[in-house]
């Protein structure tokens, strides 16, 4: 079906900071940003990473799905490239052919920005010539960096080469990319929203278990300080989730180990700490959770009376000694 059948005729023209109305039809996002395109070749994981000055472009920008590729759409957005180039993908083309297919059937190619990365490596971009400038696209190693409406043209090439130097995972190094945009000069307009998507490069037939990330922000001052600090939080309940899995298969110093990576990520989000300690209590660690306990009820005392309603769902023995052993770690004569 050709894409002006399911999507909207953009016109050459916009202000950056509306969307394009076509008479009779639904109005249509106007993304100018910079993004990032990524697999990683040593795990197969793909991603999307994304800054712009639109409120919430999480929405719009970034798409993903395990064992097929990624996608980025912006500029004058048609998102049915995203959707679209993904369903390509899965009957098999790889992302130029992907892409190309795309291209073909939209007359109003010249305004978009498309990025294509599939789960064999293989990378696809176009740049529109009515994309705003400054605008283009670099690409590397199973990657591509494109940004659009920028303050200069050195931006996406400083993406290409932070990423290509970053350490760490997948989201890392997408993440070290768009800070490296920004500290390039990143959108004319400044910034507002962020979000980044991580999928696994197998799909199990369980989408909601094949992500690995997907943060948003849709507005603030610094969005990429924002989704940076997002990223540490999801790391940190990653390996607070990690632990209890290390508790239930009877591995207390493996899980010693996570639980305290976790605490030292967000060492402000006393709740981690709180069911680290309950899991170690109910899980033959009882000296160790009953130290945790004391830490938490010290800081924050609304966890204290959570202890027998815990017991009443069967998240915690509904043992009056227990509960009574848990809740006199907390300070004597304090509220809760």
């Amino acid at each position: 079906m050709p894409l002006d059948l399911l999507g909207l005729a953009l016109s050459a023209l916009a202000f950056p900071a509306l969307a394009v109305v076509t008479p009779g039809r639904a109005p249509v996002p106007i993304a100018h940003t910079y993004s990032i395109v990524a697999r990683d070749p040593r795990t197969g994981d793909m991603g999307v990473a994304v800054q712009s000055h639109y409120f919430s472009v999480g929405p719009v920008v970034p798409w993903a799905e395990a064992g097929i590729g990624a996608v980025a759409t912006q500029s004058l957005v048609l998102v049915d490239y995203g959707p679209l180039g993904l369903e390509l993908m899965r009957k098999g083309l790889t992302a130029r052919a992907a892409l190309d297919s795309l291209l073909a059937a939209d007359a109003h190619r010249e305004g978009r920005q498309v990025a294509m990365v599939d789960a064999r490596g293989n990378v696809a971009a176009y740049t529109g010539p009515s994309c705003i400038p400054d605008a283009g696209d670099a690409q590397g190693e199973q990657f591509s960096c494109q940004a659009n409406l920028m303050a200069n043209a050195k931006v996406w090439p400083a993406m290409k080469q932070a990423f290509e130097k970053a350490q760490g995972d997948l989201a890392e190094r997408m993440m070290v990319a768009l800070e490296a945009a920004e500290k390039a000069g990143g959108d004319i307009r400044g910034r507002q929203s962020a979000a980044m998507v991580v999928v696994k490069a197998k799909a199990s037939g369980k989408p909601w278990n094949d992500v690995l990330v997907n943060l948003r922000v849709e507005d603030h001052e610094q969005p990429l300080v924002e989704l940076r600090r997002l990223l540490r939080l999801r790391r940190a309940y990653n390996l607070e989730d990690q632990g209890d899995t290390y508790t239930a298969e009877k591995k207390p110093a493996d899980a010693a180990v996570a639980y305290a990576e976790a605490a030292k990520l967000a060492p402000d989000v006393v709740e981690l700490q709180f069911w680290a300690a309950l899991s170690m209590y109910t899980n033959g660690q009882k000296k160790e959770g009953l130290a945790l306990f004391k830490k938490v009820f010290e800081r924050e005392g609304r966890w204290v009376p959570l202890i027998p309603r815990l017991a009443k769902a069967g998240l915690f023995p509904d043992d009056p000694k227990a509960i009574a052993e848990v809740q006199a770690q907390a300070t004597k004569g304090a509220p809760w």
